[in-house]
């Protein structure tokens, strides 16, 4: 069973509508545990514990928020080395398109990245000119359908890498799944 953790920080609750979405996507895969928790009640056990994590942060002045990153500041240095392996992926939400988010995923998966996380984007298109590339990312709450399955996608991938590299269920392999990958590409 692979084990999901969706670790988000939330503002005005856009951040918190799309974690909700990634773990739905994420328990897509049957046999998948799910924590989802905002980083005010979660700790480094959180981190141990899961075989995979989304982590998701509003994308403040085109960055992480100040609380994410606090959280991360203070992990214990036992955790230092002991995380390697695990599969990360990320999300974030912000005011307007075009104000940081990609930045944000990059300063996301910089975070993952430096604590052993094997990160991954999906190249998948979830509807017209939507993918999550870095990430998944919305202006706003995630209300578009190309969003929302982006979110869903992000988890139910993080769920099959993890799966599928951890768990050693190779038929949970992304690329062994049948699900429309190229949703009205290029329109």
């Amino acid at each position: 069973m692979s084990k999901i953790l969706v670790l988000y920080h939330s503002n005005s609750g856009n951040t918190q509508k799309m974690a909700e979405l990634v773990a739905e996507g994420a328990r897509q895969l049957e046999g998948t545990e799910v924590r989802l928790k905002d980083v005010s009640n979660a700790d480094h056990n959180d981190l141990k514990w899961c075989d995979g994590i989304a982590l998701g942060s509003p994308t403040n002045y085109g960055s992480v928020s100040w609380q994410m990153k606090q959280w991360w500041d203070q992990q214990p240095i036992e955790n230092w080395g002991k995380l390697d392996g695990k599969i990360g992926c990320v999300f974030t939400s912000a005011g307007a398109w075009g104000g940081g988010q990609e930045w944000t995923c990059m300063t996301l998966l910089s975070i993952l990245i430096n604590y052993g996380f094997l990160v991954f984007g999906v190249t998948d298109y979830t509807g017209v000119k939507f993918s999550a590339h870095y990430g998944a990312i919305s202006a706003g709450p995630p209300v578009e359908d190309g969003g929302q399955e982006a979110c869903r996608r992000l988890g139910l991938r993080l769920a099959e890498w993890s799966t599928s590299l951890i768990d050693g269920r190779k038929d949970a392999h992304p690329l062994n799944q049948i699900y429309e990958r190229f949703r009205e590409l290029g329109k």
